[in-house]
């Protein structure tokens, strides 16, 4: 008898768990479909130029962008967050596995790449990862745990034909057990440079790698905005050069925050009340608004502080 209701106790606790994640499932699902992705070619906010989706990708604008990284991923909110997302064709935006790249344009103005070939990055490391122990004294009066800069994930590489900068970090926030991936690219402009993070985990270095070829040239910045079109006598000189993008401030960006919800800490995953008030706003929007372009609008571009 005791065995009986043992086990009848546990069929009912394992039925209870598989309709509520099943409902789960039905919110998280009604969340992905109101997003609407776009392909080809997109022209990116304030002129600067446009973005090639590659083959196998696809592209959420700002707008919608700016939801998942605040709303889903429990970022900061905020002037100049995104640009768009770029991902994977096959791979949904609240996916646990995979990774994402938040573009920005940050007119920091024209970056001379004299010390390119100059730079110890040996070095480099060693001075940000003592910059981050300053850095992380901020993060945490304001609620944020600590990050660790455990090493480059890829050491940094400057194509300097093409003024494309690329590399990347492993990053340990708190005492999380996976560590975190920040692959960054940089394609420098005549005004400022474009940027291209990726969000992922250790665990899909292998595909970012992999992957990495096909998103390094995906943007063409317009007449005037190029780095070719620099022109001395009227152009700002960015107070950066190629190591100090690298540098830069390693810990306070957004880019870093919207990892930290992304990969196992998306607790809204158990909050089906919060999940639909975001699908209504989704869709709300999505059926306000044509599914075209974005619009030209002034550009609401950062990150401030060169560096994710």
């Amino acid at each position: 008898m005791k065995k009986s209701v043992l086990l009848f106790l546990g069929l009912m606790l394992t039925t209870f768990a598989y309709c509520q994640s099943a409902d789960e499932q039905k919110k998280i699902d009604s969340i992905e479909n109101a997003f609407t992705y776009q392909h080809g070619t997109i022209t990116l906010k304030g002129g600067i130029g446009i973005l090639t989706v590659p083959k196998g990708f696809k592209y959420l604008d700002p707008e919608q962008a700016e939801k998942v990284i605040v709303d889903l991923w429990g970022n900061p909110g905020g002037e100049n967050v995104t640009l768009g997302l770029l991902l994977p064709e096959n791979q949904k935006i609240l996916a646990n596995k995979g990774y994402v790249f938040n573009i920005q344009y940050d007119e920091i103005g024209y970056v001379k790449d004299d010390d390119a070939d100059d730079i110890d990055y040996a070095d480099l490391l060693k001075e940000m990862q003592e910059g981050s122990i300053e850095e992380n004294k901020e993060r945490q009066k304001n609620g944020y745990e600590p990050i660790t800069v455990i090493g480059w994930a890829n050491q940094p590489f400057y194509d300097k034909e093409n003024k494309i900068l690329h590399w990347a970090k492993e990053l340990k926030f708190g005492d999380q057990k996976v560590n975190t991936l920040n692959y960054n690219v940089r394609v420098l402009g005549r005004k400022g440079v474009l940027i291209l993070n990726a969000i992922a985990t250790m665990n899909d270095l292998p595909q970012v790698k992999q992957d990495i070829s096909q998103v390094l040239n995906i943007v063409q910045f317009s007449d005037g905005y190029a780095y070719k079109d620099f022109d001395p006598k009227v152009d700002e000189v960015a107070a950066w050069t190629i190591g100090g993008l690298v540098a830069g401030k390693v810990l306070a960006k957004v880019g870093f925050f919207a990892i930290i919800a992304k990969f196992g800490k998306i607790i809204v995953f158990g909050i089906i009340a919060f999940f639909s008030a975001i699908w209504k706003r989704l869709r709300g929007k999505r059926n306000e608004e044509p599914t075209t372009e974005p619009e030209e609008e002034p550009v609401t571009q950062e990150f401030t502080e060169q560096n994710s």
